[in-house]
């Protein structure tokens, strides 16, 4: 089976020729991908933060293959009952062959297993040609523990250098991300 960098570096001039691109620099390149766990509410509701953060940093590391990056308050809110420097989330940003493996994993292994998925929707894609997906359950993933007593929702986003929103659709559509039929 292909993973997704070959794909790319094998397809490269068809994609060029099929999003009309004037040279191959002008075809979208992925960036980056950001995976960002928001924790407000388990930390608030736990008396034992440390150990919820533990737990989802875990997870986090087996599904993206990289320890995340705990973020902090940045005003305290007592209304969310954060104060300043307390940690509210964990995030990962992944490069290079990280960042083909995990989406690899995603496209073929995840969404197939996603209840009731019917593909990503266009809208998912910004302005900008990035593509935002959110999680509503980390155990989708094989590398998750099902027995987790804590699930958490993640969003991720796939940044795209270069491009506009509908040359990024189709580059997406290319790598094989399936999104909605009309």
């Amino acid at each position: 089976m292909i993973n997704l960098k070959e794909k790319i570096s094998k397809d490269l001039k068809n994609i060029q020729i099929q999003l009309g691109a004037a040279n191959i620099w002008a075809v979208p390149r992925l960036e980056k991908v950001v995976v960002n766990a928001g924790l407000g509410r388990a930390m608030a509701a736990s008396a034992k933060s440390d150990d919820v953060l533990n737990k989802v940093s875990g997870e986090l590391a087996a599904i993206t293959g990289q320890k995340p990056v705990a973020t902090k308050a940045k005003k305290a809110i007592a209304s969310f009952k954060t104060r300043v420097g307390m940690p509210i989330g964990l995030k990962v940003t992944l490069h290079g062959q990280n960042m083909h493996d995990f989406l690899d994993r995603f496209i073929k292994i995840a969404l197939p297993r996603t209840r009731d998925f019917r593909g990503l929707k266009e809208s998912s894609v910004d302005k900008n040609g990035n593509l935002n997906v959110g999680i509503k359950d980390h155990t989708i993933f094989p590398e998750a523990s099902a027995d987790a007593a804590h699930t958490f929702s993640f969003e991720f986003t796939a940044v795209v250098n270069g491009s506009n929103r509908k040359k990024s659709l189709e580059f997406f559509k290319l790598l094989g991300f399936p999104f909605e039929k009309k």
